[in-house]
């Protein structure tokens, strides 16, 4: 058994080289090997949003708080809320952020791949962003 006590892990701002606008990240769990789960607990700054990307082994995100955004390659963009749970499959060209107005908190859970547990690709788009949402 491990105990990470509170404040033994610092808050990383993520990097602008994978997500638009101010972005927190803590960290939950980087389990080592044989196990291959992360975790990490994400807050996500009114208009904040990750860059396009794909999960080998898949993605859960639960959002805590507020209203995120959502979209799969060539769907539409999707609202989601505190409360809600979105799985995005293996290989799922995706990305997620917080609403114009509304910030939103989501802990993502993915596992890694051969070490890999993201790849990381172009920028969406204030054009892609800005779609209205699906009903």
């Amino acid at each position: 058994m491990h105990i990470t006590p509170l404040g033994a892990v610092k808050s990383i701002r993520a990097s602008a080289n994978y997500f638009t606008g101010a972005v927190w990240q803590d960290p939950i769990i980087e389990a080592p090997e044989p196990a291959r789960v992360r975790a990490v607990t994400v807050t996500f700054e009114p208009g904040a949003r990750t860059a396009w990307h794909t999960h080998p082994l898949g993605q859960t995100l639960k959002i805590l708080s507020g209203i995120g955004r959502v979209q799969a390659w060539d769907g539409p963009v999707r609202e989601v809320r505190a409360g809600d749970t979105v799985w995005f499959a293996p290989g799922e060209k995706h990305w997620h952020g917080a609403s114009a107005a509304i910030a939103m908190v989501h802990v993502a859970i993915q596992e890694s791949k051969d070490g890999s547990h993201v790849d990381w690709m172009e920028h969406v788009s204030d054009e892609q962003y800005s779609a209205p949402p699906a009903a």
